[in-house]
């Protein structure tokens, strides 16, 4: 199927992105996943798919305006920033080596936005400078990955309004705000946990693969690889993936639950968890952490929240985790690693 693919150029891209918007029948736009979890995948999403997200985006957000482009352009997060940014009559302002104090500055005046992931909000709120740009701002979209609570509370002191996104390239992007879905966005759980996600944003299939979009578009859901839970007032928490739970002498650990504790320990930077094979125990749990903290001691840390059994068996200290262009962590260099 012919489709636009576009550029990781952010200036070509924004050419792009003008002509397609205004074509009378735009080819499907073609997103390549980044393959943090598992193998890449070529999303393809109709325009409808964007125009409904950018729509309903802007109705929850109660406003628009320039967007600052700190993502790849060729991500459907990026694409996002500057299809927003044009449908609102502005140009995106582009962030250059996370200078988004820089950008915001020459952006001019009226509402700012932006779309980070949480590697790249916990690295601009360490610079004051960086952290006050960004409590000037509108609105600072988080997504791409779990926004631990620390991370949040350490945003808002700051005074940045800071709203999460869930969502994929599938979906055209964050289509549930802070746990709740956006207008026309349904959403709904199978009997496991599995989140299920339907309406007027999601993908038309995957490029090449008939077999892997019928397992995906099932009944007009997009079948997720995420578990979670609604809460009482039926806000979304998402709980894992569904491949991101180990079973580890019989007992079933939650990875990511794991990762985010380790994560405040006062001397840990960053942490990721994953499980790999062993004879004794089926899977192990290895802690990737960068900081100073022992392996005794982190043990001890999340035992004194969750069951001792959920403690990493292994603790591997790197200077910093790997990562996708997209700033997403590179889960696979790290498995291959270990």
């Amino acid at each position: 199927m012919s489709s636009l693919r576009p550029s990781d150029d952010p200036a070509v891209a924004l050419s792009q992105l003008r002509g397609w918007l205004a074509a009378e029948e735009p080819l499907p736009l073609l997103i390549e996943t980044s393959g943090s979890s598992g193998r890449p995948k070529r999303v393809l999403l109709p325009r409808s798919a964007v125009l409904a997200s950018v729509s309903a985006s802007a109705a929850r957000l109660g406003a628009t305006g320039r967007w600052l482009l700190a993502l790849p352009s060729s991500y459907v997060a990026g694409v996002q920033v500057v299809v927003r940014s044009l449908v609102a009559g502005h140009d995106p302002a582009l962030v250059t080596d996370l200078d988004l104090a820089s950008a915001a500055a020459d952006a001019g005046e009226g509402p700012l936005f932006t779309s980070l992931v949480p590697t790249q909000l916990h690295r601009l709120l360490a610079d004051e400078r960086q952290a006050r740009a960004l409590a000037g701002l509108h609105t600072v979209l988080v997504g791409g990955g779990g926004l631990d609570r620390d991370l949040r509370r350490r945003a808002e002191d700051a005074g940045v309004h800071v709203v999460t996104t869930y969502g994929s390239s599938e979906t055209a992007g964050g289509c549930v705000y802070d746990g709740l879905p956006l207008d026309g966005v349904a959403l709904a759980l199978d009997p496991t946990g599995r989140v299920r996600l339907g309406g007027p944003t999601i993908f038309a299939g995957y490029d090449g693969d008939a077999d892997l979009t019928r397992e995906a578009l099932v009944d007009g859901w997009f079948l997720t690889s995420d578990t979670g839970r609604l809460d009482p007032d039926g806000r979304l928490q998402v709980t894992g993936r569904v491949d991101d739970v180990a079973i580890s002498g019989g007992v079933k650990v939650p990875l990511p639950a794991v990762a985010e504790r380790l994560r405040q320990h006062p001397a840990v930077e960053d942490a990721e968890v994953l499980a790999v094979p062993d004879e004794e125990w089926g899977q192990r749990v290895v802690a990737v952490v960068v900081g100073s903290a022992d392996e005794v001691a982190l043990r001890d840390w999340v035992g004194e929240v969750h069951p001792r059994s959920w403690a990493p068996r292994s603790v591997v200290r790197v200077d910093a985790l790997p990562l996708l262009p997209n700033g997403k962590v590179d889960r696979q260099t790290i498995r291959a690693g270990l």
